[in-house]
């Protein structure tokens, strides 16, 4: 049965700004701002934590169901992730609001100023995951992403509910939920994902130590950038797999959505923890070598030569089989 993704679904518009903005702004009239900036350029990408991860496991060949919700300007994102192996025929259309989106301008110095709206992920709280199941069958696993937290918090009663395994990745829905909240969308999960920064971030908030936590959880697997992932069970000693190293300019944006959709393949693969792990380090490698979340792919001859480099032959021949040609 295949995997169902629930999450965000977004489109980035990323803009460029030749100066610095602290040059624009003048002492004394804080209160009264009102700038416009001349931009040099303006990207377009493909985004949303789930749209992300969906495209991820659809490189891989898993044919995810993608579940969220998306505005009437989503036909051309639509038709790219079908042709990537993403299943989104359980995505709910809204008829009133635009896909989510995402706009950002960068100056000189790397400072943001950004705008997220919400738009018609506003709609995801209403989408029933019964459906979906009766669609497509009992999905092996459901991944509750950063969403619209109504839609997170049903997602993951309906779970528990009808006995779904689930994997929480509440990520930067974190930073403003409430102890109570998080709890709720941890305890009982398969799969709990974090960065390095969120596993403290969620400790203080919900007042568990790690301990506490990995009793709550199958599996928890936390991103350290640089440094690699790590790997955590009760019971079990930690597991530390290395950041496959990049040959090309990094830009970070996506590369935990494409960790946790390498991790999430290899596991369905039958993979064990260190060997799932390293793929989700691979393909995460390859997602941050390009600009935009969604513009990697995974060709299997080159891929699987620096698996081998990173991992040895044998880690490489074990995953070869299950990689599409």
């Amino acid at each position: 049965m295949p995997v169902a993704v629930t999450g965000s679904i977004a489109t980035d518009h990323l803009m460029t700004f030749p100066g610095k903005f602290v040059e624009q702004f003048v002492e004394g009239q804080m209160e009264n701002v009102s700038l416009s900036f001349l931009v040099d350029d303006l990207v377009q990408h493909r985004g949303g934590a789930g749209a992300n991860m969906a495209y991820g496991l659809g490189l891989l060949g898993l044919r995810p169901v993608l579940v969220g919700a998306v505005g009437s300007d989503f036909a051309e994102y639509d038709a790219w992730l079908t042709r990537h192996g993403v299943d989104t025929r359980s995505v709910h259309w809204s008829e009133l609001k635009h896909t989510a989106r995402f706009v950002c301008t960068t100056d000189a110095a790397n400072n943001q100023i950004a705008s997220f709206y919400s738009g018609a992920m506003s709609e995801a709280g209403s989408i029933e995951l019964g459906p979906v199941a009766d669609r497509v069958g009992e999905p092996d696993l459901v991944v509750v992403g950063p969403n619209d937290p109504t839609a997170m918090v049903r997602h993951t009663e309906e779970c528990r509910q009808r006995g779904y395994l689930f994997a929480a990745d509440p990520s930067q829905q974190l930073a403003w939920a409430d102890g109570e909240m998080i709890r709720a969308l941890v305890d009982g999960a398969e799969l709990l994902f974090t960065n390095e920064y969120e596993s403290h971030l969620l400790q203080q908030k919900t007042g568990w130590n790690e301990t506490e936590v990995l009793a709550r959880v199958g599996t928890w697997v936390t991103t350290r950038a640089a440094e690699g992932v790590l790997v955590r069970q009760a019971g079990a000693e930690p597991i530390s797999v290395i950041a496959v190293p990049e040959t090309k300019p990094v830009e970070p944006t996506g590369g935990g959505d494409a960790l946790r959709a390498g991790f999430i393949a290899g596991r369905m693969w039958g993979l064990d923890l260190e060997r799932a792990t390293q793929l989700g380090s691979a393909v995460a490698t390859a997602a941050v070598e390009v600009v935009g979340t969604q513009e990697y792919d995974l060709p299997k001859d080159s891929f699987l030569a620096r698996f081998a480099e990173a991992f040895g032959a044998d880690a490489a021949d074990e995953i070869a089989v299950h990689l599409p040609g």
